[in-house]
């Protein structure tokens, strides 16, 4: 395995995927509150859909009142309806979701999901792809708060079972139920390349 924490120079910046709901079990805010605090205090980057809102503002914020640095990257038509939070280090402007999507993971150094609906559930679905093609490289860990992913956890390891992946395309990413653990998941994440294109097709 490689040790994506062994320089620590590299992992400077986390994508986390999350909600921007805000009627949502308080465990959930909990979470994402431990785990702006573990990325603050360890100097790392958050990158994040910019929402000011739910998860996404209360992890934004987290780190924002603890010294941190955060940017946020969203849709111009989001921003059209104040949908943007206006308190953080900087707010990157794109002009569709895919452009999002793409600019946050190529920003980032590794991913993490946090409990979210269906944006967040497509955005965490879409980088596992790009990870399975070998066009995605990175860290990927799935953050089970009171068992949010269970079942998405299951679906995936179905597929696995029936054949429409390899058992190898389970290495792409890890679950953890605390954010005390987030680190350390990425700390061990399996080495992955481009190289993964060539098991793509089963």
């Amino acid at each position: 395995m490689q040790n994506y924490f062994l320089d620590r120079k590299r992992m400077k910046k986390i994508c986390v995927y999350c909600a921007s709901s805000s009627k949502i079990n308080s465990i959930y805010f909990e979470t994402a509150e431990k785990l702006g605090k573990i990325f603050a205090d360890n100097d790392i980057e958050l990158i994040y859909g910019g929402g000011s809102v739910g998860l996404m503002g209360a992890l934004a914020d987290t780190i924002m009142n603890s010294g941190g640095k955060v940017t946020g990257v969203i849709p111009r038509f989001m921003c059209e309806v104040e949908w943007h939070h206006n308190g953080i280090s900087e707010l990157i402007l794109t002009e569709t979701m895919h452009e999002r999507k793409e600019k946050m993971a190529n920003l980032a150094d590794a991913v993490v999901a946090l409990p979210g609906g269906c944006g967040t559930i497509e955005e965490l679905m879409e980088v596992i792809t790009w990870k399975q093609l070998g066009i995605f490289n990175k860290p990927i860990v799935i953050l089970n708060v009171n068992g949010y992913y269970t079942h998405l956890i299951a679906q995936l390891e179905q597929a696995v079972k029936e054949n429409f992946m390899i058992e190898k395309h389970k290495e792409m990413w890890s679950v953890v139920e605390k954010a005390e653990d987030v680190m350390e998941a990425i700390n061990n994440a399996t080495s992955w390349d481009e190289t993964a294109r060539n098991f793509a097709k089963i």
